[in-house]
């Protein structure tokens, strides 16, 4: 069974969802097969489409073609984006967040809880969370009623494993599944609507998550790099724990940071979910580099 039989065949391929979810299985498939270069009639018989089809669905979604694409996946591409880092993000650095204009909108604040609330470590707190389809696979989404506290993504295929490990950070909060509420965060969050974010973080964990905010989209650094830029250089090892200490994939693109030479390991939710993150981003901005 290929990823893409779990569609309905005779779905329309303009439905915004269909396409949504279908480019998505996509994506996971190419981040499985990239080294085995397929080509564009091997990827259409995957997807169910035919190759006008799915060229078309694929550009409009991703902006590229699913051949640009897969050279996107390769390890040389983040070689090259990790050297050509080293003096495009001293600038985005100094002048402020950088990447797409929503991540202008993400607001990260310490004040996640009320004093007493922090004090009954969640007690009586109430996180709704839901499962939804994103670009890069079955993503968890938390939210309290100030905003959004959790992203996850479903790498590892078990959602009760994926909820527990996000749910660590929430303490004794009461946990209600409520796609209903956390669908319109999905929705903003993979798409251009405004995101408000409430972390619960040490001094030191929200400098960072800041900092990766500051990393221009297709765009990586290494640890000590971000380090170096933080104002804290020899606290690679400390940056790297606040890295992965990131509650909310996605949103605050840990996945930017990468290790020396360019290797894409030891993400939090699957190496490969990364790989196929950065992809897309550096997609986006191969068009908006483009359009300007």
């Amino acid at each position: 069974m290929t990823v893409m039989e779990r569609f309905d065949a005779d779905s329309p391929e303009d439905n915004s969802d269909y396409g949504f979810a279908l480019v998505g299985r996509v994506l996971a498939w190419l981040s499985a097969h990239y080294r085995e270069q397929p080509s564009l009639g091997e990827v259409a018989q995957v997807a169910g489409l035919s190759t006008y089809h799915l060229q078309r669905l694929f550009t409009r979604y991703v902006g590229v073609s699913p051949k640009k694409y897969i050279q996107y996946l390769t390890l040389d591409h983040a070689k090259r984006a990790l050297d050509e880092s080293r003096s495009v993000l001293d600038a985005a650095f100094d002048t402020g967040l950088s990447g797409p204009g929503r991540l202008h909108d993400l607001f990260v604040t310490h004040e996640s809880l009320t004093p007493g609330e922090w004090k009954r470590h969640g007690d009586g707190l109430e996180v709704n969370y839901g499962w939804h389809d994103s670009p890069f696979g079955e993503c968890l989404i938390a939210a309290t009623s100030r905003g959004v506290c959790g992203l996850a993504f479903n790498g590892v295929d078990d959602r009760n494993a994926t909820l527990a490990d996000l749910a660590t950070g929430f303490g004794q909060a009461n946990l209600i599944e409520a796609p209903n509420v956390t669908a319109a965060h999905a929705e903003a969050a993979f798409g251009t609507g405004q995101i408000h974010m409430v972390l619960r973080g040490t001094p030191f964990q929200l400098k960072v998550w800041e900092g990766l905010l500051r990393i221009p989209l297709g765009s990586v650094l290494t640890y000590s790099d971000l380090a170096d830029r933080l104002g804290a250089p020899g606290s690679a090892r400390a940056v790297a724990g606040a890295v992965a200490r990131n509650p909310v994939s996605w949103l605050i693109p840990c996945h930017r940071v990468i290790r020396n030479g360019g290797t894409i390991s030891g993400y939090r939710w699957e190496p490969e979910t990364k790989r196929v993150i950065l992809a897309w981003e550096a997609a986006q901005a191969e068009v908006q580099d483009f359009a300007h």
